[in-house]
């Protein structure tokens, strides 16, 4: 069990935490969560040790080992792959090294046999005969192959050192599981095997993920962390966001009666517990959230932008026509002859294994790049905006605040101070904060930023690359919601399967050569190749 007690943590006049009591207990999943900056790592670096709280302290039950997901993919350069993830129980690590050593002496002594023997012991309990082949089903699971396990890490592309990583915090079955973002820079089978892995793990896990349906898989609580406080609440993000929702709308009606309430929120307990998808967790939330009572779900005091996107006009009879696309960067051809129809109104996932390819085919719809062949046909009546995955370009030197760098992209009627501070508002610039420069915006405030900016320009199309990245779960949320709403069209990428599942009619998989488009839901589309579980 992990215990924190009395933390407090202050940077400056910035209070992150105050006065914090939780218990973690085995057998539990936790999502913590909290909007950027509201300091989710730093609050698993104080669980970890890395930070010392001001005040308080953090226990973990006697003789019990935490194991922490590392975020420096290159740490580890000159080591051996399959090292590296033994590396992640560091007791057992340093007995094979002394055992080893003591075996390698020329001068073998008696005290040195006495020594080994007792290391022997620690060993075997350790389950250090099956270390390697452990390590090596982990590495398996997550898509390293055996020609790599005993390759050095630098030889290693970024990706597969991300799950070499995480195989280094799942190995050893560690009592308390720190991880920070563990789905970023995996693809789908190695998100679903790890799934799979925490659902059946017996101890601790505490994880921050911006990912929707990772946290709703696994998670059996939530760890709220909201102004300097942490409150848990039983189930899972969606559990927890639909809760808080239907906790705020009894609030604002007072004149409800308290029957009424407490109907409502029993009937909304009993749909989540029929309708939980993994059978561990299933067991475990339903026991708890039948237990509780209307006192027990609480008002989130969370904000959520308002994104909707209004287009001026109906996209009419044709939306898109692309015949023979082709196009090189540096002498390497990254779309090769790739022929497709789009038809109004269809919302379409860009995929392929090819990020490069995947942004270069955006770039050439919005018309930032000319393909090297092949024609790209618009519909008369369809008008574009464009949200590049990289955004640098539009804040970079540039001096104004946020209100003036707005109104360059709003059409005359809306250039108006009130119009854009209210515009601002509703998408968390309130204050002051709409005075900010535009060339200081932090990652989400620029995604915010441009998203106001593309609402503005009621285009019909929406073109979207990575939209999601630097967005805390709020305003996913309600860019998801703001998409499922738009009466247009859009092509976007995405990394977030619920965010993709939610809005796509159709798939476009761009191949080495061509594209294959299909009329699917996303899921299904991944089922058909084999890439997820029926």
């Amino acid at each position: 069990m992990l215990q924190v007690t009395d933390v407090s943590l202050r940077f400056g006049d910035r209070k992150l935490f105050e006065d914090v009591n939780i218990k973690f207990t085995p057998g539990n999943c936790y999502g913590l969560i909290g909007a950027n900056g509201a300091g989710k790592s730093t609050f698993l670096k104080i669980l970890s040790g890395e930070i010392e709280a001001q005040t308080g302290h953090v226990s973990l039950g006697k003789d019990e080992r935490l194991a922490v997901l590392k975020q420096d993919h290159f740490g580890y350069e000159d080591q051996r792959v399959l090292d590296v993830v033994m590396m992640g129980h560091s007791k057992l690590w340093e007995i094979m090294n002394e055992k080893n050593e003591i075996y390698m002496k020329p001068d073998f002594s008696d005290e040195d046999g006495i020594r080994a023997a007792e290391l022997e012991g620690e060993y075997g309990e350790m389950g250090g005969w099956t270390a390697e082949a452990d390590a090596e089903s982990l590495l398996h699971g997550l898509g390293i192959k055996s020609d790599l396990v005993d390759k050095n890490m630098s030889e290693l592309e970024n990706n597969q050192k991300v799950k070499v990583l995480l195989a280094q915090s799942l190995f050893g079955d560690p009592d308390v599981l720190l991880l920070d973002e563990p789905t970023n820079g995996l693809d789908i089978e190695a998100i679903q095997w790890l799934e799979e892995f925490l659902i059946n793990f017996d101890n601790t896990v505490i994880v921050v993920s911006h990912d929707r349906r990772f946290l709703n898989n696994v998670c059996t609580h939530i760890a709220d962390l909201d102004f300097g406080k942490i409150e848990l609440y039983v189930g899972n993000y969606d559990f927890w966001y639909q809760s808080s929702q239907l906790a705020q709308q009894m609030a604002q009606d007072q004149n409800k009666k308290k029957e009424e309430k407490i109907k409502e929120l029993k009937d909304f307990v009993a749909r989540f517990s029929a309708n939980a998808s993994k059978s561990k967790q299933a067991t475990s939330r339903k026991k708890t959230l039948e237990k509780i009572e209307l006192d027990d779900i609480k008002p989130s005091s969370r904000k959520y932008p308002f994104v909707k996107f209004t287009p001026e006009r109906e996209i009419g009879n044709d939306l898109l026509y692309i015949k023979g696309l082709s196009h090189s960067i540096d002498g390497v051809k990254v779309l090769d002859d790739v022929n497709l129809t789009l038809d109004p109104y269809d919302k379409a996932v860009l995929i392929g294994s090819s990020e490069i390819a995947r942004t270069t085919f955006l770039r050439i719809l919005a018309g930032e790049i000319t393909p090297d062949e092949g024609e790209v046909r618009w519909g008369v009546t369809t008008s574009q905006s464009y949200m590049p995955k990289d955004n640098s370009a539009y804040f970079e030197g540039v001096n104004t605040n946020l209100v003036d760098w707005l109104r360059q992209y709003a059409p005359p009627e809306e250039q108006t101070e009130t119009f854009l501070r209210g515009f601002l508002g509703r998408m968390l610039f309130s204050g002051e904060e709409a005075k900010k420069k535009a060339d200081v915006l932090s990652g989400g405030e620029k995604v915010r930023a441009m998203l106001s900016k593309m609402m503005l320009s009621k285009a019909n199309v929406v073109l979207l690359d990575e939209p999601t990245n630097h967005l805390d779960l709020e305003s996913i949320t309600a860019v998801n919601d703001g998409l499922k709403d738009f009466k247009g069209s859009i092509i976007f990428t995405s990394h977030d399967f619920e965010f993709i599942s939610t809005i796509t009619n159709k798939v476009i998989d761009l191949q080495d050569k061509g594209a294959i488009v299909k009329e699917s839901s996303y899921e299904e589309y991944l089922k058909d190749k084999g890439l997820i579980k029926s």
